[in-house]
């Protein structure tokens, strides 16, 4: 087949309009054209009153004669070329019936671990999942527990439980990760096998909501079974087994909470950004790892239809073009950055705490994006040398520092919530005079159990570091400049966002194992290699394929 890209049609073009616009881009006739296929779709809004949607398409043609002449006839053209082969090829498999002495394990069930689990199980290898958390309805019930009643269970929750965080999330299925092995088809294509609506394979942001996502989760489930892999519940591991002297180390298993002890050789560490504790019980055994950058920031949440008018102008409100998102980036004055995170367009904000006592946010939407303000985290980047403990200012910075800095400023929130899990809040307006905020404006916030309004950078006890509130004090003008109303007096900033991404790295090397464990598979969000559902899901699969590799070798 032949690949088209950049091909421009006006926003509200007949759908008839596509066909005769690759036989004219062609120089073809019309019957030179049997089929044709979109591969993406996605849309130039810079000039909002003549926004214009640009198309990638795979055409199959009459014989293949034709295809050859068309390739030397636009050989200087990069936007004509031969379609890439997209599909995944397992790069190994098992013999019928192969059974390994002491089969994988996959420790965590979120986006990498399902993916991980997944091409395992394809590949013919059996995994074992251990979830600490519980199934993903269960899960759903427990977590609008604390929610609706500020009840916080701390195993089943948005950071814990089958589907991980990205659940619980805007389900955003892109991400600016290479890709030259197309990974990220493979893993939409499970999604749509999965259940998922067929336009997230070409529209260039695709999106599915956490109504949608927990369907999916339960039928990736159940696929992974019907494979011989083997998913288990409430399997909090508590210590991993390590046996060999320093140089010639080797993982041989994991202790449960429950005492029981699994016995493998090969194990993926799936944990996700939240799993502190097992972070901590890996460094004391020696596992290694370092200390990495992350952000942190709050909500801010404006009402959808001002997002809509600055980004699209006369055109808001379009079917295709539906809610609109942003990305914004200011260097201040200070030297920090501060730039919007996981933006979710019309939809909440949620409570995401998995500890007792302390509060944390993030952003959700559902598919259908229609909740009527828009949410994003406003975050400033951090360096290890801003949290390390110890009161030095050179040397490595221990990996569990940013832990304890991130524990601290979720225990601080609490209490400037007023307690229950109620979080700190602010309009915009008076966060940028330097005031407290005591009356809600024109902006509900949509946070659950609840937003208390106060003063979030008071002197001395403020939700944040002071260069951070500068930071953000300085940006929200300044984002102004590009999103007309984004620094309405009205929008309100409620606290604190802390899990951007983990705030250390499991580093591992080429073969995706553990620099001084054998065996150990540092893997996803949590080891510090990914950031969202996507790159966490791709890179499940290649360490799938390390571990597959080095497991049917043996």
């Amino acid at each position: 087949m032949l690949r088209i890209t950049e091909l421009r049609l006006p926003l509200g073009h007949a759908e008839s309009a596509l066909r005769p616009a690759i036989v004219s881009r062609l120089g073809i006739k019309d019957a030179d054209l049997t089929n044709f296929t979109l591969f993406k779709r996605s849309y130039d809004a810079r000039k909002k009153t003549a926004i214009v949607l640009i198309y990638t398409v795979d055409c199959e043609l009459l014989n293949e004669g034709l295809q050859a002449s068309l390739i030397d006839q636009f050989a200087s053209d990069p936007h004509v070329r031969l379609s890439p082969d997209t599909r995944y090829q397992l790069v190994g498999q098992a013999p019928a019936q192969f059974l390994p002495a002491n089969r994988p394990l996959v420790i965590g069930f979120g986006p990498c671990g399902i993916f991980a689990a997944l091409i395992l199980a394809q590949m013919g290898l059996r995994p074992i999942v251990l979830e600490r958390g519980r199934e993903v309805r269960q899960r759903t019930k427990d977590t609008w527990g604390l929610w609706r009643q500020g009840v916080l269970d701390p195993e089943s929750n948005v950071q814990f439980g089958e589907g991980g965080a990205g659940t619980f999330s805007d389900g955003k299925l892109w991400s600016q990760i290479s890709d030259p092995r197309h990974l990220t088809r493979k893993v939409l294509s499970e999604f749509v096998k999965a259940g998922a609506p067929e336009e997230i394979l070409y529209v260039a942001k695709p999106h599915v909501g956490t109504f949608r996502l927990v369907s999916m989760v339960e039928k990736m489930r159940a696929d992974i079974e019907a494979l011989g892999g083997e998913i288990r519940f409430e399997q909090r591991v508590t210590d991993v087994l390590i046996e060999g002297k320093e140089g010639a180390r080797h993982v041989r298993g994991v202790t449960l909470a429950s005492g029981e002890q699994l016995r493998a050789d090969h194990v993926v560490l799936a944990l996700g950004h939240s799993a502190r504790d097992t972070f901590a019980m890996l460094h004391e055994r020696g596992v290694y790892m370092e200390a990495k950058p992350f952000s942190i920031g709050y909500r801010i949440e404006h009402p959808q239809s001002i997002i809509d008018k600055a980004r699209f102008g006369p055109n808001a409100g379009n079917e295709i073009l539906g809610s609109a998102d942003y990305k914004l980036v200011h260097h201040a004055s200070n030297g920090r950055s501060v730039y919007s995170f996981c933006m979710c367009p019309g939809g909440t904000v949620v409570a995401a705490t998995s500890e007792p006592e302390r509060v944390v946010t993030n952003g959700m939407s559902q598919y259908s994006r229609n909740e009527r303000n828009a949410n994003a985290g406003i975050v400033v980047g951090i360096s290890p040398q801003d949290y390390r403990q110890d009161g030095r200012t050179e040397g490595p910075v221990n990996p569990l520092d940013g832990l304890a800095f991130q524990r601290f400023w979720e225990s601080r929130a609490y209490v400037l919530g007023e307690g229950g899990y109620v979080a700190p809040g602010q309009l915009v307006g008076d966060f940028i005079k330097g005031q407290r905020s005591r009356v809600l404006g024109k902006v509900m916030p949509s946070y659950k159990p609840g937003v208390y309004l106060t003063d979030l950078a008071q002197p001395g006890n403020g939700s944040l570091p002071d260069y951070a509130l500068a930071a953000i004090r300085e940006a929200l003008p300044a984002f102004e400049k590009q999103i007309k109303g984004f620094s309405m007096p009205d929008a309100v900033l409620t606290g604190v966002e802390t899990r951007t991404s983990s705030p250390l790295r499991i580093t591992r090397g080429r073969d995706h194992q553990s620099l001084n464990v054998g065996g150990l598979y540092p893997a996803g969000e949590g080891a510090g290699y990914a950031g969202g559902i996507m790159s966490a899901a791709v890179d499940g699969i290649e360490v799938a394929e390390s571990l597959g590799r080095e497991l049917l070798a043996s």
